[in-house]
């Protein structure tokens, strides 16, 4: 496994990006969102991907991402689910080579049909 790499985007971010932290990981709304409140959870330790993590980090992030899913509904009560995904590997989408999770709010009638969620990566499966 692999430590801060100087030329990596998340090792190297800015602290003013950073909402919250804890001991392995951190928070910060994406740059790109999809939605409004958006938001990157990123061990701090550079790891590739979700399989680098150590148990202690991939609790971590949970505990982050279950503290972000708080404060995103206190900000927007309009929110009334999430996506939670990431991609391993370029094959799958990843283009930023350092672990993150996107926690992604959804608001009802964000989309016209939103059954299938994550399913719907490969056009034309999401529907069962």
């Amino acid at each position: 496994m692999s430590d801060y790499q100087e030329e990596c985007l998340f090792c190297s971010i800015a602290e003013e990006r950073i909402v919250m932290e804890n001991e392995y990981c951190y928070a910060m709304y994406d740059g790109f969102p999809v939605t409004p409140l958006h938001a990157l959870i990123i061990p701090k330790r550079h790891a590739i991907d979700y399989f680098e993590l150590s148990n202690s980090e991939l609790l971590s992030c949970h505990a982050l991402i279950q503290q972000f899913r708080k404060k995103i509904i206190e900000d927007d009560p309009m929110v009334q689910g999430f996506n939670i995904g990431m991609n391993a590997g370029a094959v799958s989408g990843q283009t930023i080579f350092h672990c993150h999770i996107h926690l992604i709010p959804r608001r009802k009638g964000d989309v016209e049909n939103p059954r299938g969620g994550i399913r719907h990566l490969i056009p034309g499966k999401g529907f069962y």
